[in-house]
């Protein structure tokens, strides 16, 4: 059965924190960025989990352990259990259980995350290709992570041994700025090998599996910062999503998105949790109107009339742009249109 295509944001009667009942947030760039709380996320996280929604932590990062994320996050002021924390080496891990016997050794190239899930499955890490392993998981090791590490899993992977990834994510936020992130690290071995990994990270089926499993949700919605592991997993897994602008996607970006990118609802901040969602609407002459905005694909590019706040604005041009691509990828220039925004 073929999905419909989304051609704007969707609106919300009811607050977010109140239509779901489990909100399946991402952390870098949503709740954090490095180390520090994002504005406003502590007391809208607060009053979320205060009304009744669960919140869980869905992270692609696997270097720290469950435990280790639950104790920042109650530092920053959001006060977490261990088992609120589902994260990609959990996912990876359960995925090599399911391909290797029990108590295998399983050569880690990456961090304590992975580490501690593997042994949680009942699997030995290795440290070493000449340990005999029955499999090579790569997760992302720090920015001070040895080069040497990649040449074991390069050698491993050459005998043959099956490799897995717990994410392959280009790029990770952190204080400073976007930096390298484990598909970086991935495409090293790929290169060194012409292998190529089983993922199980964001957007893949398997970390929302294991989401699932660990958080029993039933009306989950996917709070994230990236369109392609946080939306995309959301599309993947058919659930809804809400896309922050505290991260890595900027307006153009989301403009652009085909439709396995595009969140079911938009805004600036986590504040959004909070709020109900409003409805663009469609106007005559082919534009869109959200709040005091209206936005219309002009030739060759999205023009943007009126004044409002910036997510309306964004609301409005993200269904013009969407409207006017279809199941494609939107081309127009929404340049100005964003300028006019502050995006």
């Amino acid at each position: 059965m073929s999905r419909s295509v989304r051609t704007r944001p969707e609106g919300s009667g009811q607050a977010l924190s109140e239509a779901y009942d489990t909100a399946l947030l991402d952390l870098d760039g949503v709740v954090y960025a490095g180390g520090k709380a994002i504005v406003h996320a502590v007391e809208s996280l607060a009053t979320a989990g205060a009304g009744g929604m669960h919140l869980a932590y869905v992270t692609n990062n696997a270097l720290r352990t469950p435990d280790t994320v639950a104790a920042h996050l109650t530092e920053l002021g959001i006060p977490t259990e261990a088992g609120d924390v589902i994260t990609s080496a959990q996912a990876v891990a359960r995925l090599v259980s399911e391909q290797v016997p029990p108590g295998a050794r399983v050569l880690v190239i990456g961090g304590e995350g992975l580490r501690v899930a593997l042994s949680e499955r009942g699997l030995t890490p290795v440290e070493s290709a000449d340990d005999d392993p029955a499999a090579v998981v790569q997760g992302y090791g720090g920015p001070d992570f040895p080069w040497g590490r990649f040449g074991e899993a390069s050698y491993a992977i050459a005998r043959g041994v099956p490799w897995f990834a717990s994410n392959t994510d280009l790029t990770i936020p952190s204080g400073r700025g976007i930096a390298p992130g484990n598909g970086a690290a991935v495409e090293v071995v790929r290169i060194a090998t012409g292998a190529e990994p089983q993922v199980a990270g964001k957007p893949l089926p398997p970390m929302h599996r294991e989401t699932i499993l660990r958080t029993g949700a039933e009306r989950p919605l996917v709070v994230g910062d990236r369109l392609d592991t946080d939306i995309e997993g959301a599309f993947n897994g058919g659930v809804d999503s809400l896309l922050v602008l505290t991260g890595v996607t900027d307006g153009a970006q989301l403009l652009a998105a085909p439709p396995q990118h595009r969140p079911t609802f938009v805004d600036a901040d986590l504040r959004g949790m909070l709020t109900g969602q409003p409805e663009v609407v469609a106007v005559d002459g082919g534009g869109f109107r959200c709040g005091g905005w209206t936005a219309t694909a002009a030739g060759e590019r999205l023009e943007l009339d009126g004044e409002g706040t910036a997510p309306d604005g964004l609301r409005a041009l993200c269904a013009a742009a969407w409207t006017a691509a279809g199941d494609g990828e939107c081309r127009l220039d929404g340049g100005k249109a964003l300028a006019r925004l502050g995006l």
